[in-house]
């Protein structure tokens, strides 16, 4: 085992030892190979060294020799149900993918400064404008879809309060883009999602980083985060009210289901309505120790058998149909194995489509209701 500073390090290296970054969050596990986006994001996590097995690395491709790229071939619109290569995979291997990588990880950095500046000292440095910039490269240049597919493709890889509250920021803007609001609520409303979390940092990590299931107690723990968020905002000069709201709010339910207060639809604020189900989508889709990431449709069925009325209608709706008529076209797999790609949105039923199979026959989902969509090529 060997120990090297950062411009030491080269893609092919095997890890030797997890790395952590200073409020104990692994970037890597033991065992993990570098690669060159991997690289780049430990500088922006400020980590100085990284214990590396005494192998010989592998020959970065960077460095080996490259033929002249072929002209850029035209997008496909629709892919063959026969193709062997997944989206997934394809988008994973753009150039556009690793920077989106680099730029969250720029994002994750300044999250946590963001959050230290204001825990331990009430926000002194807070400046919403100079946070938004480092954050813009997620969002700009892209579609709202774009965004969730990418977010979706990391696969919940970053599972910590910082990483959730970017990726609920970004699916509250997409819910925001689609509600066609103006720019200065945009803003304010990735702001909110930002920050909507803040009182986690109050819960234990040994209680909010558990594996199994919670006791009473530890529940209760977590129950407090928001109301904790709440006050912590409240000690920043000039902080916007939405903000306090999103951070208190956020698990309340339009029905009344919903904690700590128990608020119904019109006592509840805009902002933490479309976080809320942001929040939800981004639990759903994000990867656990007892179960797998979530595929788009799996999450519409689960917001339809949870009740739709846990939350505000205009905003559910427009985010699930938006949700569903982006998967238009998509190859797909089915709960018995088969495979076929998604022909027609039912409107009345958005988790269960019409589904073209391989051998041309045509699948209705909302009369088939032994079989669903497990998951998206």
């Amino acid at each position: 085992m060997q120990s090297l500073i950062i411009p030491e390090l080269r893609p092919g290296m095997i890890v030797a030892e997890d790395i952590v970054t200073r409020r104990g969050q692994i970037i890597a596990k033991t065992g993990s190979k570098l690669t060159a986006p991997l690289i780049a994001r430990l500088s922006f996590y400020r980590i100085e060294k990284v214990s590396v097995e005494e192998e010989t690395p592998e020959k970065p491709a960077e460095e080996t020799p490259r033929e002249p790229s072929e002209p850029k071939q035209p997008v496909v619109e629709k892919p063959s149900i026969h193709e062997t290569l997944s989206y997934t995979n394809r988008l994973k291997a753009e150039p556009e993918y690793q920077e989106f990588q680099v730029n969250y990880s720029i994002a994750l950095n300044e999250l946590e400064d963001t959050f230290i500046d204001i825990i331990e000292f009430k926000g002194l440095n807070f400046d919403q404008e100079r946070i938004l910039e480092k954050f813009a490269p997620l969002y700009h240049s892209k579609t709202s879809l774009d965004i969730l597919t990418l977010l979706q493709t990391m696969g919940g890889s970053e599972d910590t309060v910082f990483a959730h509250s970017i990726n609920v920021a970004l699916v509250s803007r997409a819910i925001g883009k689609w509600l066609k609001m103006g720019k200065k609520d945009l803003d304010d409303l990735t702001m909110a999602g930002l920050l909507h979390d803040l009182g986690k940092a109050q819960v234990p990590p040994e209680v909010l980083n558990k594996a199994g299931k919670l006791t009473d107690e530890e529940f209760a723990l977590i129950k407090k985060h928001p109301l904790d968020g709440r006050k912590i905002l409240k000690e920043v000069a000039n902080m916007d009210p939405r903000y306090m709201n999103a951070a208190s709010q956020h698990h309340e339910r339009s029905d009344g289901t919903g904690y700590p207060r128990q608020l119904t639809d019109d006592e509840i604020d805009d902002f933490a309505a479309i976080i809320a189900i942001a929040d939800v989508y981004d639990a759903m889709t994000a990867s656990r120790s007892y179960r797998s990431a979530m595929c788009p449709f799996q999450v519409i069925a689960a917001f339809e058998k949870d009740g739709l009325s846990k939350y505000r209608t205009k905003y559910i709706l427009t985010f699930l149909e938006h949700i569903a008529m982006a998967h238009q076209n998509s190859l797909v797999v089915l709960s018995n194995g088969s495979r076929g790609r998604v022909v027609y949105i039912n409107q009345a039923a958005l988790s269960r489509p019409i589904v073209e199979l391989t051998d041309g026959s045509m699948l209705d989902l909302s009369r088939q209701n032994e079989l669903s969509i497990t998951s998206i090529l």
